[in-house]
């Protein structure tokens, strides 16, 4: 299945206290259940501004269906083509 990474701009996030994360990622959860196994939450990093969501989905309708349905902004949305490490250098 497809990986994607989304950008949502969210003034003051890294601020949210660790209840209203937790509703958040209720809220997530509870659209994810409603949409299917085709798109699934892997992790997301909160950052001062932001937050970075990695999800697995079938298509990026369904990343942005999630986003619509749940009031969540997905400023970006980007299909991850590679990923890389520093195990990649090794030869």
């Amino acid at each position: 299945m497809p990986k994607f990474v989304i950008e949502r701009a969210i003034p003051n996030i890294g601020a949210t206290s660790a209840a209203d994360l937790q509703a958040i990622s209720q809220k997530s959860c509870g659209v994810l259940s409603e949409l299917g196994p085709e798109v699934q939450w892997v992790h997301s990093y909160v950052t001062g501004d932001k937050i970075y969501c990695v999800y697995n989905a079938a298509s990026e309708g369904l990343v942005r269906e999630h986003a619509r349905r749940g009031g969540f902004p997905a400023d970006s949305v980007a299909r991850v083509m590679a990923t890389i490490d520093p195990t990649t250098a090794e030869a």
